[in-house]
């Protein structure tokens, strides 16, 4: 079998059902009752177990050893292997996943909102995508579903799942070891072992460890940053004292601490604020110049202290019991993330924000409970009930520094490049004014859902089947946000410019309310190999409330508390989709036709202030997604195989008419959905363009992932000499939530080799990713203070090493 290829392409890849469950939210699966045909594919991607190519739903699925052989061993590095899939992420709290360009809003991440991709592990739902951002530890399997998933997962979710099985434990002793050596003193470590106790107890115990030093030098501290540094652990326990019953809990921890996110110097362009108030003139008043202007040197000056360590664990109870006709699933969870974050919120080496961090610790409890129907009957069924509750607690710091009151305060009207000031009582040539300034931010947070949710399959006649589902929900969400801001004296009492740039605030938003969502699917078997459906899902995502503060009124004289809530997003789905193999199942082609339309988008906008740039949630009055995908892969022999995915994407803002404006237009005066001149500098004027028909950030228009295998056996017995490559390519795509001129990243592609040696459970081979060193960003954003820098985040450089892996 060919497992280094994505699982869907390979049409005779076999899941080797495991001797307990596959995912253990879902029935065990056997030869006799779930695997079907040789070389079909298992999943429990609809909570039950089920061949990949007659699931009614556009998805994907990744083995292990895919993830394992692809260096895919965190969810960043999965999006390369699936078109659909997007993840950008800042640092690990500001981190979003997001499926056919819908999911969660670009930008920073605001506690009091929802995602619209759900994060499974082992039936699971993890709340926060920060604690999504961890090292894979034993994982057996990916499903990434794409579309509406709340007719048969617990947590509703609008755009898709990602769901992770991990390796159940075993009664046949097992051991597992790999090791990965690279440049970059890269050195990644992963084990587990499995076995029996008693005749009715196994446990299974997985480690892994990463290290490599940083990808960006830190000129001002002599480090290197994004450098990699985690380890993680899991252990389970499966209690099975009969056949129809079964019980695992499970356990893990992980902690990382990478020393990141810094952004560097990008480009800079030229915004509508006066001259003297742009970053050529304000780093020119300073005699300030970045250690270079060319981002793929990868160096920074940072003079403020970085940091982002985090913490993720948990521990879940799973239970199966067969009743017969049905089989009952209880998955049962406590989970938490602690979140132990620094940065340098100016990205370069002046004293403008020297403290910009926001520690936040997350609990959740969740219980679900489900009854699904054994076997293949005219009907079908799933129920299920699902209950969660989250707390978090975050405080947050922001301090400015000497640099801070030329950078962010009006100076006057002084000729570009002077280092004087029009006036010498202007705030801005006084650094004492902001010199010290602080917030101090206490945020809380509470979320309860309940919800109850079905999906029937009922198989009208020979071969169609109608599949409809529903979904009861109540969301209940409750938080405080309180910022204390003081001077560098410590006094209270701030002048305008002061409470212009870090603004008191005090309010507690409340959000509460029931909704009913539903599908129907309608699928054909046309023949053994070829099967198609149509689906319309009418779902939603919960309402939010806003907890990274509040923009000002128009006075500029107190927090704009019309604000606090955002509405649910209501969505319309429409997929129709054919999953087809042929040629003796040696060609395998899957094609999927979406059409999406959200209303009361959550979006993320800024403040209409000039000073430091703040993020807050609003809705926009409709977007829509709509594009087709496929799946393809050809095996014309056990030596040779290729595949190919792709996705057309076109995202927009139908109607968008009073989003936040780009860069260029920053520090003019507008007229609500009409982009204006500039206006007067330093006012606080709200800055809103309209944006509808424009395209959505974060997506490209086109998507690929694509590559193949040849080997050739050696030693007269089952060994293999194997030449691999994996490559993925994506079009330009926007940066900025309004999209700028200054923040559109250009189109890249990556390329991936390995060549190595397998038999039978023994793989050693040499890799090379990106291995034409393609300079690309993964993001970029903009300077607080709206100067016109633009900094950027680069994507991994070329790397290279080794791995050697082995079962026993």
């Amino acid at each position: 079998m060919l497992a280094h290829l994505p699982l869907i392409l390979l049409a005779h890849a076999t899941l080797a059902p495991p001797s307990t469950p596959p995912e253990p939210a879902a029935p065990e699966v056997t030869d006799s009752d779930a695997q079907g045909n040789a070389g079909d594919i298992v999943v429990t991607a609809r909570r039950r177990a089920e061949t990949e190519q007659t699931v009614p739903i556009a998805l994907s699925v990744l083995s292990g050893r895919t993830l394992a052989d692809s260096g895919a061993f965190n969810v960043n590095r999965l999006q390369q292997q699936v078109p659909t899939l997007q993840f950008y992420s800042s640092n690990p709290r500001n981190s979003a996943i997001n499926i056919r360009g819908l999911g969660a809003p670009f930008g920073l991440t605001n506690d009091g909102i929802e995602q619209g991709v759900g994060f499974y592990i082992d039936g699971v739902y993890i709340g926060r995508v920060g604690a999504s951002t961890f090292d894979f530890v034993d994982v057996d399997r990916v499903e990434v579903l794409r579309g509406p998933q709340g007719t048969l997962y617990g947590k509703n979710t609008t755009a898709g799942a990602l769901n992770i099985t991990t390796r159940a434990p075993s009664f046949t002793p097992e051991a597992r070891a790999e090791l990965s050596v690279g440049n970059y003193d890269f050195v990644q470590g992963k084990t587990s072992i499995s076995g029996p106790i008693t005749d009715t107890l196994a446990i299974r115990l997985s480690t892994s460890a990463t290290t490599r030093h940083g990808t960006i030098y830190d000129v001002a501290s002599n480090t290197d940053l994004h450098r990699q540094r985690n380890i993680g652990f899991r252990g389970q326990v499966l209690y099975k004292p009969t056949a129809t019953l079964s019980l695992t809990l499970a356990g893990d921890l992980n902690v990382q601490n990478p020393l990141c996110c810094a952004q560097i110097y990008a480009r800079v362009g030229t915004t509508q604020r006066a001259a003297n108030r742009q970053y050529p003139a304000l780093a020119a008043a300073f005699g300030y110049a970045p250690p270079s202007t060319n981002p793929f040197d990868r160096v920074t000056d940072l003079d403020a202290k970085i940091n982002s360590r985090q913490e993720v664990g948990g521990a879940s109870l799973v239970t199966n019991w067969d009743l017969g006709p049905a089989t009952l699933t209880s998955v049962s969870a406590w989970r938490y993330w602690d979140w132990k974050p620094a940065n340098d919120r100016d990205f370069i080496g002046l004293p403008i924000t020297t403290v910009s961090q926001n520690p936040s610790q997350q609990e959740q409890e969740s219980q679900e409970i489900r009854l699904a129907s054994n076997g293949t009957n005219k009907l079908d069924y799933t129920v299920g009930a699902f209950l969660f509750h989250q707390t978090i607690n975050t405080q947050g710091s922001q301090v400015q520094g000497s640099a801070a009151s030329r950078f962010l305060l009006n100076p006057g009207n002084v000729p570009v490049g002077s280092r004087g000031c029009a006036s010498p009582t202007a705030n801005a040539c006084n650094p004492a004014v902001l010199n010290g300034l602080t917030s101090t931010n206490t945020i809380n947070f509470k979320n309860t859902s309940f919800a109850v949710f079905g999906k029937l399959n009922w198989e009208a006649f020979n071969h169609f089947h109608v599949q409809p589902g529903l979904r009861v929900n109540y969301d209940k969400k409750s938080g405080s946000y309180v910022s204390v801001v003081t001077t560098g004296s410590g006094s209270t009492t701030l002048n305008a410019d002061q409470s212009a740039t870090l603004a008191p605030q005090s309010y507690a938003p409340r959000f509460s309310a029931w909704n009913v969502s539903g599908d129907v699917t309608l699928s054909y078997d046309f023949s053994a190999d070829v099967h198609g459906y149509a689906t319309y899902a009418k779902s939603f995502k919960s309402g939010g409330i806003n907890l990274s503060g509040l923009p000002l009124n128009a006075a500029g004289t107190a927090v704009d508390l019309t604000t606090q809530t955002v509405k649910p997003e209501k969505v319309d789905a429409f997929e129709l989709g054919l999953k087809t193999q042929f040629l003796d199942r040696s060609v395998t082609l899957n094609v999927a036709g979406f059409w999406t339309e959200i209303a009361d988008y959550q979006a993320t906008v800024n403040n209409g202030q000039l000073t430091v740039i703040r993020g807050y949630l609003a809705n926009a009055g409709k977007v829509r997604s709509r594009g087709v995908e496929f799946d393809a892969s050809f095996r014309p022999s056990k030596r040779f195989n290729l595949y190919l995915n792709g996705a057309y994407t076109d995202a927009i803002y139908q109607k968008f008419t009073n989003a936040p404006c780009p860069p260029e237009l920053s520090g003019g005066t507008v007229t609500t959905g009409t982009p204006g001149p500039a206006g007067v500098p330093g006012s606080l004027s709200p800055v809103v363009c309209d944006i509808s028909g424009q395209r959505l950030p974060g997506i490209s228009k086109w998507s690929f992932s694509y590559g193949g295998e040849y080997n050739v056996p050696v030693g007269g017995g089952d060994g293999q000499v194997y030449l691999g490559y994996d490559g993925s390519a994506r079009s330009r795509f926007s940066s900025n939530p309004s999209p700028s001129a200054y923040t559109w990243i250009e189109g890249y592609s990556l390329s991936n080799f390995r060549l190595g040696y397998r038999k039978k459970d023994f793989n050693v081979f040499a890799w090379v990713h990106n291995a034409f060193d393609q300079d690309y960003f993964e993001l970029l954003s903009t300077q607080s203070g709206s100067t016109g820098l633009i900094v950027g985040q680069p994507g991994d450089p070329r790397t290279f090493g080794a791995t050697i892996s082995a079962s026993f």
